[in-house]
């Protein structure tokens, strides 16, 4: 029989940093009805979906009813002439994965229920693994804004869901509302809490259990890392992490965040209603992201956190706490930071100020450079979800659960670069990045110089800067030598950190948009450099959409060269233009009057060439609706599988001048 643990209450806050313009945290945000947005759409998950209808004129309230049979001869557990109140959506939770359901809705007023709807259907996935029932209490249900709430609880719910595999149901009580769970106020300065249940396992049954649940590449690194000794005499888990390793650690929380037997909870996230959020993305500059905020406390619930400052039994997360390599630091002095390989991967710093709770990431002034989930302190208007290689994906991992292998991503863009001679004035190298898709995307934009010697360039580029310019031409990020960025650290974290101390990068998030990169050299330096983007998360909902770059094509090794990256599987469409003459109309004085454009694989044979672009292709480059407006232009439309490619600008009978070669991924 397994062993019975005590189950206990922990409580985690979450903080917010002043609006920078001028609205403190706490200030009120009130919505009319005229203001509520559009419910956001809501595919079905294993356990819930979004039922929605609608709107009867002159109702003041709708019932609904659900039920696994067309002719309802019987009705979901509590879903039985439910009254929802005056909204035209509800999400439905507690179900069975890949099971399709019926529902119905009865309007009514003060004079009466009208008839049955008809009937609508739903599927659950089918998918096995991670289950999060969700329980939406009155200040959800009632507040006007409910199905916006409701509909970014299931949008973080999915992505936990989507993630990990491990086979378990954990119940959430979600709140929106000013006070705590006990009817006590929120305190000062908090934009969300957690209350969950926690039970204190003995150290070597802990241990043991975790080294069993091995299932991922991180789980070997991070168990290799574990002390020989035990720490603390226990390891205090939450009831959720406990189950996910194997553990008698049942839900035990009721509503007003006590436990006892029969507590049907494993923990309550609560929001602030006092708090500016908002529920659809992107949020406005004076809005706090409420999925964001949703997420964090989703995590604490899951089992993230510390035993700081209170001491006493670690936590699972203290496990992976360092101050250097092969140094553990378990304490508030100091530094600390997370790493799951004994110290020699600083994966995100440990909030070390007591104003915000020690078990979550060191938080950087509003606003951030990295916002994110688990960061102490939130800044409006920044968003950030979990994923599998964000720092609360992979210790979540670590901790017991068990990222779930993705389904291969299809075939895109994964990283665009252009090799060109930089001058100065106008004949810098100028890169453009369109980001397509919805939500942000993590790159990372590179200006190398110095290494090019290492590849046979006589002549590259001593000392490169690098500027990030959005659509309006403001400079949002600038940088000269990588290893001054303030994050350094997440830059040689994704692998991409540049050769050279003197060559620049700069990783970023950004929103689906277009951005102009600009290489100069330091004191008007020139030389050959390479202009680079990479996508650092392809399988976000925005995507590395199209890269371009300007620049001076000269003849021999001064030529412009276009590199890109087909990842995923499958193929992808492209089209590759090289833009000359058309570029007069653009300020450029000195364009390349007739450009030649050469498309070479992986082993640099050549497997498409152009010169005019209407000699060859001409209906399927018109069909791509980005046919370029000069005929002496050229342009390529190729099916490519994944793998590296070049393209290659010249200028017919080797002409010189300034020329743009672009990439685009086509649907």
């Amino acid at each position: 029989m397994p062993p019975v643990y005590k189950a206990r209450v922990r409580e985690h806050g979450t903080r917010g940093e002043p609006n920078l313009l001028g609205v403190e945290v706490g200030a009120t945000y009130s919505q009319t009805l005229e203001d509520v947005p559009p419910v956001a759409a809501m595919a079905p998950t294993r356990s819930s979906f979004m039922a929605t209808w609608e709107p009867v004129s002159g109702a003041t309230g709708y019932r609904i009813e659900v039920s696994t049979s067309s002719s309802f001869t019987s009705y979901v557990s509590g879903y039985q002439d439910l009254n929802v109140g005056n909204v035209t959506s509800r999400i439905i939770g507690g179900l069975s994965s890949g099971t399709t359901y019926y529902y119905r809705v009865r309007a009514y007023n003060a004079l009466g229920t009208g008839g049955d709807s008809n009937v609508m259907t739903a599927t659950t996935t089918t998918s096995s693994g991670l289950v999060i029932n969700p329980t939406f209490d009155s200040s959800i249900l009632n507040d006007p804004n409910s199905a916006a709430i409701q509909s970014a609880i299931n949008q973080a719910i999915a992505i936990y869901q989507s993630l990990f595999s491990d086979p378990i149901t954990i119940s959430i009580l979600f709140r929106y509302s000013n006070t705590k769970p006990d009817g006590h106020p929120f305190p000062s300065g908090s934009l969300s809490l957690s209350d969950f249940v926690i039970y204190s396992i003995p150290w070597d049954t802990y241990i043991n259990a975790l080294r069993a649940d091995a299932k991922t590449a991180n789980d070997a690194t991070a168990n290799a890392s574990l002390p020989p000794n035990s720490l603390s005499t226990n390891i205090s888990v939450s009831g959720a992490n406990g189950r996910a390793i194997g553990q008698n650690t049942p839900p035990a929380m009721f509503a007003n965040g006590t436990v006892g037997d029969g507590g049907p909870y494993d923990g309550i996230v609560s929001l602030n209603s006092s708090v500016p959020f908002q529920f659809t993305r992107p949020p406005s500059a004076s809005n706090y992201d409420a999925r964001r905020s949703i997420e964090h406390e989703m995590d604490e619930v899951l089992g993230l956190g510390s035993h700081l400052p209170g001491g006493g039994d670690l936590q699972p997360q203290d496990l992976f706490s360092w101050s250097a390599p092969g140094t553990r630091n378990l304490t508030s002095s100091g530094s600390r930071y997370f790493s799951i390989n004994s110290g020699n991967t600083n994966i995100v710093g440990f909030n070390q100020d007591p104003g915000g709770d020690l078990g979550d990431w060191l938080s950087a002034s509003c606003p951030q450079a990295n916002p994110y989930v688990q960061n102490a302190f939130g800044c409006m208007g920044q968003v950030s979800d979990v994923t599998a290689t964000s720092p609360e994906g992979v210790s979540l991992d670590v901790i017991g659960y068990d990222l779930a292998s993705p389904p291969p991503l299809p075939a895109q863009l994964g990283n665009i670069s252009t090799r060109a001679f930089v001058e100065t004035g106008d004949n810098v190298v100028i890169g453009g990045l369109i980001i397509t898709g919805s939500g942000q995307k993590r790159v990372i934009v590179r200006a190398i110089g110095p290494s090019l010697v290492n590849h046979g360039i006589t002549n590259p580029l001593q000392n490169p800067t690098l500027e990030l310019h959005d659509h309006t031409g403001a400079v949002i990020a600038s940088n000269d030598n990588w290893m001054n960025a303030p994050n350094k650290q997440e830059i040689i974290n994704s692998g991409l950190a540049p050769s050279n101390n003197l060559e620049s990068a700069i990783l970023t998030s950004l929103n689906p948009g277009a951005y102009t990169a600009i290489v100069r050299g330091v004191n008007n330096g020139t030389g050959i450099a390479l202009v680079e983007g990479y996508d650092l998360n392809p399988g976000a909902a925005s995507k590395l959409g199209n890269m371009s770059t300007r620049a001076l094509v000269q003849t021999g090794d001064n030529v412009m060269i276009g590199g890109f990256i087909i990842t995923g599987s499958g193929q992808k469409n492209v089209i590759v233009r090289a833009i000359g003459p058309s570029l007069a109309q653009h300020g450029i004085t000195n364009p390349l009057q007739d450009p030649t454009l050469e498309l070479h694989n992986g082993n640099g044979a050549i497997i498409a060439f152009n010169d005019n672009w209407k000699d060859t292709q001409q209906a399927q480059i018109e069909a791509t609706g980005l046919p370029p407006t000069n005929d002496k232009e050229s342009a390529i439309v190729r099916m490519l599988a994944p793998g590296h490619y070049t393209a290659i600008v010249r200028g017919r009978n080797n002409t010189i001048g300034v020329a743009l070669v672009e990439v685009y991924g086509l649907n």
